[in-house]
């Protein structure tokens, strides 16, 4: 025989000896480290189940069954498991390899008894395939340490592969990350929550090397309609990942211009280690993904009570999780963060840094960017050395960010930037220092995202009282602080009104999605404004009094914020809308039309709204409709707003003033 040349294998670089016999048998292929890592890993846990003892199982289940372990809150945190609306419990995994029992979905105690027997076996099991210790290693040492399993008569084996994927995390403390919303996503318009594991001897240099822990779908679907049903209905399935922090600030911060915001949390070494056995236990499972409910932030809740059982954190999200919320109730538990810290989005940066400029360096800026050559100019060279430092920064800042925002390189953002660049290179000055704020101050400051309100009335002469509450999250005229400016989403909100005339109680309105984007038109960003309301409201029509009609209303538009006035923003938009209503004698109406208004910021607790339209609908019922509205809030404290708002519709007109309390 002959033994062939080393070669490589692609599955982890290992060497392979190739055995031929000259007799022209078949060839032999054989990894011989990995057989060899096979055959002593076979041996250690032979060694394992040898050494254990067959009645001590009985006796750990019998010690676990007299002490109630299957009951224990810890018990329940590590599967998941959540009262359900019948009796007992149902665990959120969905993966069936998360379990060790048939039953374990929904049975505590089978599941209890079946892990423990497993912890005999040398069997493989979960999602990675390992022996029962380590494949759950955080049942595994929670078990240990409450029934103080002796290792003699079950000895634990090594688990190398968590040993080392531990040793890369190389943990030290936990740190909350929260990018802010993005309404050009609508998986991100309430913002999103991760965890950044922060390393040992971790600098501020070296931070964005960290791992973060992110829970996310994974989607199926790029159609619109099915991306919602998918996501709202539970239809993909969640997973954690461990990916480095410096790909999701690029992703979030350069791409897609969200500030993020830091919260490092009081938690032991030992709390942390617990987070991770637990996390390694889920790598690989799947949860079914609930937009609303089991989403990001409430998957890193139960992962925090895991570290910290005292912590009673997903309790207090019944029907839905708003990743806001759960920042603020994180920060109101008592030491649980230390530090909090602002980390902008590149273009908050430029945009900031571009407002602070006066007109005409803003003008030269934007003129810069489009053509370089403008650096021979009269007008460029008038400004003084800092101020030709300020612009030539600010440029090529703007010119690197629009270049690592395309998919393939242009030669002409590269050439501009060269030419930048050599300019900059012959000035001996520092650019202006500009503080940059944030855009979107810290959510902790926010007010609660759930609203409810009691007001009252008139339309038409007729007096109401009313009842509404809104599941979330914000609109134009609630507080600004923790949201994103100039941004409306609100989502399942209900309006409830007792009329006295007629002594009758009636459903005013039902909003399903409303939806608006104000983007300011900015010399170098530019983002459409639009709009979207989904809804059922309350009409008077042709002697129909208090009918309902089914409403879909969408536009783009712009947005402008006058430079003499920044406290306004004034929008404008171009509008479709569709109704369905008993009301019309073809029971539907579609048509166009445009809306104007503004949203002036009269004070830091004080805001107006207003705006006109005017609607034709030429298919279905013909016809058409002048609007009017006018509204104003006023802050009294973070949790409480008093709103006035009148409205004119089809020559009726309706006046409320309602007190708004934040939950």
């Amino acid at each position: 025989m002959r033994i062939g040349r080393l070669a490589p294998i692609p599955d982890g670089g290992q060497r392979v000896i190739v055995i031929r016999r000259v007799s022209g048998l078949p060839r032999i292929s054989l990894t011989l480290p990995l057989l060899l890592m096979s055959l002593c890993w076979q041996v250690c846990l032979s060694r394992n189940a040898a050494g254990a003892d067959p009645s001590y199982l009985a006796e750990l289940i019998h010690r676990s069954a007299e002490a109630h372990l299957a009951d224990d809150r810890y018990w329940h945190l590590l599967l998941h498991y959540r009262p359900n609306f019948v009796s007992g419990v149902t665990s959120e995994v969905d993966d069936p390899r998360f379990f060790l029992a048939p039953t374990g979905k929904t049975d505590p105690q089978a599941e209890l008894e079946a892990t423990l027997k497993a912890f005999f076996s040398v069997k493989k099991v979960g999602r990675p395939r390992q022996p029962a210790q380590c494949a759950f290693i955080a049942r595994y040492h929670w078990l240990k340490s409450v029934l103080s399993i002796d290792d003699q008569r079950l000895p634990p084996p090594p688990c190398k592969r968590f040993s080392r994927w531990f040793h890369t995390l190389n943990p030290a403390s936990l740190t909350l990350v929260f990018p802010s919303a993005y309404m050009n996503n609508p998986a991100s318009m309430f913002g999103h929550t991760l965890l950044r594991i922060d390393q040992r001897g971790q600098t501020e240099q070296t931070r964005l090397l960290a791992y973060t822990i992110n829970y996310a779908a994974h989607t199926t679907s790029t159609n619109p309609i099915g991306y919602a049903i998918y996501g709202i209905s539970g239809g993909f399935k969640g997973r954690f990942s461990t990916k480095p922090y410096y790909e999701l600030v690029k992703e979030y911060g350069d791409f897609e211009h969200r500030d993020i915001w830091e919260y490092q949390l009081n938690l032991t070494e030992g709390q942390i280690g617990q987070l991770l056995m637990h996390l390694w236990e889920l790598r690989e499972n799947f949860f079914h993904y609930f937009f609303f409910k089991e989403n990001c932030a409430y998957q890193l809740l139960s992962l925090l009570e895991i570290a910290d059982p005292a912590l009673h954190l997903t309790d207090a999200f019944i029907a839905w999780t708003i990743p806001a919320d759960t920042v603020r109730l994180i920060v109101e538990q008592p030491g649980l963060v230390a530090t909090i810290t602002y980390r902008p989005a590149r273009s908050t940066q430029i945009r900031r840094q571009q407002t602070a400029l006066p007109i005409n360096e803003q003008q030269t800026l934007a003129a810069l960017v489009s053509n370089p050559t403008i650096v021979e100019s009269p007008t460029f060279l008038a400004f003084t050395p800092e101020q030709q430092a300020t612009l030539l920064d600010l440029a090529s800042d703007y010119l690197q960010y629009q270049r690592a925002g395309q998919k393939k390189h242009t030669e002409a953002v590269d050439d501009k930037l060269h030419r930048l660049l050599i300019t900059r290179s012959t000035l001996d000055a520092e650019s202006q220092k500009i503080t940059v704020t944030p855009f979107v101050t810290q959510p902790d400051l926010g007010h609660g995202s759930l609203r409810v309100g009691l007001g009252t009335g008139w339309r038409q002469s007729d007096w109401f009282e009313e009842f509404t509450i809104r599941a979330g999250y914000h609109d134009l005229l609630d507080p600004d602080p923790g949201y994103t400016p100039d941004a409306q989403v609100e989502a399942f909100a209900f309006s409830v009104r007792h009329y006295a005339k007629h002594d009758r109680v009636r459903l005013d309105r039902f909003t399903l999605a409303n939806i608006i984007s104000l983007s300011p038109l900015e010399p170098l960003f530019f983002a459409p404004s639009w709009k979207l309301n989904a809804g059922l409201e309350t009409i008077n029509w042709h002697g129909c009094h208090y009918c309902q009609n089914l409403n879909l209303n969408g536009g783009v538009g712009i947005a402008v914020r006058p430079s003499w006035c920044r406290r306004v923003l004034a929008f404008a938009f171009p509008e479709l809308e569709a109704n369905v209503s008993h009301a019309f004698a073809d029971y539907y109406r579609i048509g166009g039309g445009a809306m104007v208004g503004a949203l002036t910021h009269l004070s830091e607790r004080w805001k107006v709204l207003t705006s006109a339209s005017y609607l034709r609908y030429p298919l279905g019922t013909s016809s058409h409709e002048v609007r009017a509205f006018a509204g104003q809030s006023f802050v009294l404290r973070r949790n409480l707003a008093l709103n006035f708002e009148w409205s004119y519709r089809q020559k009726e007109n309706e006046a409320v003033l309602r007190l708004y309390a934040y939950f």
